[in-house]
C-alpha cells in the first residue's frame, strides 16, 4: 500500500502535512474537554462557587468543541482532496498504461480484470485515503495521549481499562485471522463475476439462440454465490464489532463508576470531591481510548481490500510493455511490405503459429492470403502494424524493420479493417474519420469517397441524418453487413499507404464484394492492399496469393499458377467453384 503513495503530488503531500497538524489539534481539543468538565464538577460541588466561574469553564468547553469541529472539517476537506487527486492520478496512469499494452499484456490480465482494476480497485484506495488517513494518524495519538493522562489516577481504574483494551485486542486479532483473508479474496472473486457477466452480455444472442439462459444463470449464480458467501463470512465477523464495542464501552463505564463508588465511600471527606472529579475525568479519557480502538477497527475493514487493490494496480503500472517505440527515422512512403524468415509463437504457447514465412509485396499491388481456419492468416497481418512482435525474423515496411518505427508513424501508414467490425458511440462520420483522432484532418470529401468505395453510400443516404446519423455503442443500431462496410470505409478514409482487410469481406454478399474490390482497384491504385479471405472469388484477381497451412506458406503465386502448382489451393478452389468456373 505504501508504494501507491508515491503517486501523490507535492501539493497533495502538503495537504497531508497540514491535515496531520489539524488532526493533532483536534485530538488536543478533544482531550481538553474532560479537564474543563472536571473543573465544572468541582465548582458545582463546592459551596460558595460563583456561577460566572462555572459559565467560564463551560465557555471553554464550547470553544474546544467548536474548535474540534472546525479542525475536523478542515481535515476532512483536505483529505478528500488528497483522496480524489490520488484517485484521478491512478485512473489516468492505469488507463494510459492499458492503452499502451499489446495484445499479450491484455491477454495476461484479461479485459474484465483490467476494467475492475481501473475502477473498483481505485475506489477502494480512495476510500482508504479519504477515511483511513484520519484514523491512522488520529487513533494512536488519541490512545497514547489519553493513557498518559489517566495512568496515574487509580490502579483499579487503570486495570479495568487495561482489561477492556485486552478484550479489544483479542477481538481485533479475530478480525485479522478470519475477516481479513476473506476481504483479500473479494477482488479476485469480483473479477470472476465481472468476467462471467461480460461474457454473457457480449454473447447474449448466442445464449438466446441455444436456449442457454438457464445454463448461464447457473454459471452466474455460482460466481455470485462464491462472492456472496465470502462477503457473508467477513461481514458476519465485522458485524460483531459494533455490539462488542458497545458492550465494552458500556461495561468500562459501569466498571469505572462502580469502582469509583467504592473508592469514594472509603475515602475521607476531604478526598471525596477530588475522587469524584477524577472519576468523571477518567471515564471520559477511557472512552477516548476505546474510541481510538474503534478507529483502528475501521482501518482493519478498509486496509485489507485497499492493500490487495494497490497490489493489483501496481501490477498493471509496472508490467513491462513488450511493444515499444523504435528509434529509427521514418523512410519515404512507398507501401512495400517484406517478410524475412518470420516465425511467431503466442505468449505462453509452445507451438509456432508462423514458421519461416518469407515474401514481398510491392507498393501498389494486391496480396491475398487464404488458408484453413487456424492457419495463421490473422496472425501474419497482425505483425505488420505490430499488434504483436515477431519471435524470429524481420517484418519490413518500406525497407525498414517495423520495430524501428515510432508506433504512431507505423500505424499511420497501415490501416486495418479487422475481422470483427468495431464501431464507437458517435456518428457515422466520426466513425469513418476515426483515423484523424478528432483533428478534422479527414475531410467530408474523403469520408464520402471512402463510403462510396466501401459500398456504404446507399444505406447511409437512407438514414435521416446521413453521415451525421448517431451510432450507438458497439454499432448495435446497424446491421452486421453495414457495420462491416463502415469498418472498411474507416480504413479507406485515412492517408494510409498499406490497407489490410482481415476477412472483412465475409459479411458481404458476392455482388457487394465484387463491386467493392472493383472500386478499390479503381480509386486506390497507389496503396498496397492485403486481403485475408476465405472465398476464392474474393482473391482470384490479386497480384499475388499466399496459401497458408499450419503457419507455413504452402503455395505462392497468381490464381492460375496456384491452380496448376498448389494442391492445397486447388482443393480449396474445387470446394467453392464449379468446373466451368475453374476454367475461367
Amino acid at each position: 500500500m505504501i508504494s501507491i503513495l508515491k503517486y501523490l503530488s507535492k501539493r497533495e503531500w502538503g495537504y497531508v502535512g497540514i491535515s496531520i497538524v489539524f488532526i493533532v489539534l483536534q485530538v488536543w481539543l478533544d482531550l481538553k474537554l474532560p479537564s474543563y468538565m472536571s473543573a465544572i464538577t468541582t465548582l458545582v460541588e463546592t459551596s460558595g462557587s460563583k456561577m460566572s466561574d462555572t459559565l467560564l469553564q463551560g465557555g471553554y468547553m464550547l470553544l474546544c468543541a467548536l474548535g474540534s469541529m472546525a479542525a475536523a472539517t478542515i481535515t476532512g476537506y483536505l483529505v478528500a482532496k488528497v483522496a480524489a487527486g490520488l484517485s484521478r492520478t491512478l485512473r489516468s496512469l492505469t488507463y494510459n498504461q492499458i492503452l499502451d499494452f499489446s495484445n499479450a499484456e491484455i491477454g495476461h490480465f484479461s479485459t474484465a480484470s483490467l476494467i475492475n482494476r481501473s475502477t473498483n480497485d481505485i475506489v477502494q484506495i480512495q476510500n482508504l485515503v479519504a477515511m483511513g488517513l484520519q484514523a491512522i494518524v488520529k487513533a494512536p495519538i488519541m490512545a497514547i495521549w489519553a493513557l498518559t493522562l489517566i495512568i496515574d489516577k487509580s490502579w483499579q481504574w487503570t486495570a479495568s481499562t487495561g482489561i477492556a483494551v485486552l478484550v479489544l485486542v483479542v477481538m481485533l486479532a479475530l478480525v485479522l485471522l478470519v475477516a481479513v483473508p476473506r476481504y483479500r479474496r473479494v477482488q479476485s472473486l469480483t473479477d470472476n463475476l465481472n468476467r462471467v457477466t461480460r461474457e454473457q452480455l457480449t454473447g447474449i444472442r448466442v445464449v438466446w439462440a441455444y436456449n442457454a439462459e438457464q445454463y448461464e444463470e447457473e454459471k452466474f449464480d455460482q460466481a455470485n454465490d462464491e462472492l456472496t458467501n465470502n462477503n457473508l463470512v467477513a461481514n458476519r465477523v465485522m458485524a460483531l464489532m459494533s455490539p462488542t464495542m458497545t458492550l465494552i464501552n458500556s461495561g468500562l463505564t459501569l466498571a469505572i463508576y462502580w469502582i469509583g463508588a467504592y473508592l469514594i465511600e472509603a475515602a475521607s471527606l476531604s478526598s471525596k470531591l477530588p475522587l469524584f472529579s477524577d472519576m468523571v475525568v477518567f471515564s471520559n479519557y477511557a472512552m477516548q481510548v476505546i474510541m481510538a480502538f474503534m478507529l483502528l477497527n475501521m482501518i482493519f475493514i478498509l486496509l485489507p481490500r485497499a492493500q490487495v487493490s494497490a497490489k493489483r494496480i501496481i501490477q498493471v503500472l509496472t508490467t513491462p510493455i513488450s511493444i515499444q517505440d523504435g528509434q529509427g527515422g521514418a523512410p519515404k512512403r512507398q507501401g512495400q511490405v517484406e517478410f524475412k524468415h518470420v516465425s511467431f509463437t503466442y505468449p505462453g504457447s509452445q507451438e509456432k503459429s508462423l514458421s519461416d514465412v518469407s515474401f514481398t509485396v510491392e507498393a501498389g499491388s494486391t496480396l491475398a492470403i487464404i488458408g484453413a481456419t487456424g492457419s495463421g492468416k490473422t496472425t501474419l497481418v497482425n505483425l505488420i502494424n505490430r499488434l504483436y512482435d515477431v519471435t524470429d525474423g524481420q517484418v519490413l515496411v518500406d525497407g525498414q524493420d517495423v520495430r524501428d518505427y515510432q508506433l504512431a508513424e507505423l500505424r499511420q501508414r497501415v490501416a486495418l479493417a479487422p475481422q470483427k467490425a468495431t464501431l464507437f458511440k458517435g456518428t457515422i462520420a466520426s466513425n469513418v474519420s476515426y483515423g484523424d483522432r478528432g483533428t478534422g484532418e479527414i475531410s467530408s470529401t474523403q469520408i464520402d469517397t471512402a463510403l462510396a468505395a466501401a459500398q456504404a453510400t446507399e444505406f447511409v443516404q437512407q438514414k435521416a441524418e446521413g453521415i451525421n446519423e448517431p451510432i450507438s455503442q458497439g454499432g448495435t443500431n446497424v446491421s452486421g453487413g453495414q457495420r462491416q462496410r463502415l469498418s472498411i470505409a474507416r480504413s479507406l478514409a485515412g492517408n494510409a499507404e498499406i490497407m489490410i482487410f482481415d476477412d472483412t469481406f465475409s459479411a458481404l454478399d458476392y455482388r457487394t464484394d465484387a463491386q467493392l474490390r472493383h472500386d478499390l482497384n479503381q480509386e486506390f491504385t497507389q496503396e498496397t492492399k492485403i486481403i485475408v479471405a476465405q472465398r476464392i472469388g474474393t482473391i482470384r484477381d490479386a497480384d499475388q496469393i499466399l496459401v497458408l497451412d499450419h503457419g507455413k506458406i504452402v503455395g505462392q503465386g497468381t490464381h492460375e499458377e496456384l491452380l496448376a502448382n498448389s494442391p492445397e489451393y486447388l482443393e480449396i478452389a474445387e470446394s467453392q467453384l464449379s468446373p466451368d468456373e475453374l476454367k475461367k
